[in-house]
């Protein structure tokens, strides 16, 4: 296992990032349906952490199912898959990252947490630069998918949250992984007729959940203790960026000006809070 914390967070952060280039690129030369590559992303995830949870403990077994974070990552799962048909890398990545981050902010707030008028400012130039993403536009995405994409960002959101206090997060993640595959199962089968598959789109699917999901997530659960969550949350910031870069590299998609403003509100409002959060603990 990688004990480097440096090495472990660029793992982690370029794992996060290569989710959403793997279903990009997937999806946008039709090898693969979106619900079987949730199914295969899921099912190789399961098992992937499982087998990591079984190198660590020698024994592992599902949990009992909690069903608020299990639907949250099944709901993620979906809605992300579903959204990367017609979303670009970036615009994909930006969108779930802005919505995961507000959804925390927002719950946040809703718990009494009080905010500078510095963070309300970044927040709300987070939210303008959601806006502008997603208003009309010959850059702009379709509507639907990218509130497909919103709604992925409030799950995974919530999905975090709920897990926040558990303490053994690799084994929980695995046996949510594990109950939410059980309900991708159902959706494939309720879409069966529609779907279709190539041998790289499976292999794609199966780079996302092995790779980019199952070893992604058990390396940031592990430095996550290393490291201050303010931290955490600002090398996040980094994660739209890199999904950008590599849509650019790998599938050839543009950089277009409504993302690159989109970024600076979003990420720079986002970070405006993150820091001011930081400051408040200090004081």
């Amino acid at each position: 296992m990688i004990k480097s914390v440096p090495a472990m967070l660029v793992m982690a952060l370029t794992a996060f990032a290569a989710n959403s280039v793997f279903c990009r690129l997937a999806l946008e030369e039709a090898s693969i349906d979106a619900a079987s590559f949730t199914f295969i992303r899921l099912l190789s995830g399961a098992v992937a952490l499982a087998i990591i949870c079984l190198m660590a403990k020698k024994t592992w077994k599902p949990s009992f199912p909690q069903p608020v974070p299990v639907l949250a990552l099944f709901s993620y799962m979906v809605c992300f898959s579903f959204a990367y048909i017609k979303l670009s890398a970036g615009t994909g990545a930006l969108l779930l990252f802005g919505f995961v981050q507000m959804t925390m902010m927002g719950v946040a707030i809703a718990q009494g947490k009080k905010m500078s008028g510095i963070a309300w400012f970044g927040l709300i130039c987070a939210m303008l630069g959601v806006v502008y993403l997603v208003s009309p536009g010959i850059s702009a995405p379709e509507p639907l998918f990218a509130i497909l994409m919103a709604i992925a960002g409030i799950a995974w959101g919530i999905y975090s949250l709920s897990g926040a206090k558990i303490t053994d997060a690799t084994s929980s993640t695995a046996s949510n992984f594990f109950y939410a595959t059980l309900l991708a199962g159902l959706l494939s089968l309720f879409v069966f007729e529609s779907a279709y598959f190539t041998i790289e789109g499976v292999i794609l699917a199966l780079a996302s959940g092995i790779f980019a999901s199952g070893m992604g997530y058990a390396v940031w659960y592990r430095v996550l203790p290393l490291i201050p969550v303010t931290s955490a949350s600002s090398l996040q910031l980094s994660v739209p960026a890199l999904a950008a870069f590599g849509g650019i590299i790998f599938i050839g998609e543009p950089i277009t000006s409504r993302l690159i403003v989109s970024v600076l509100l979003i990420i720079g409002g986002i970070a405006v809070v993150i820091q001011q959060s930081r400051k408040s603990k200090q004081g």
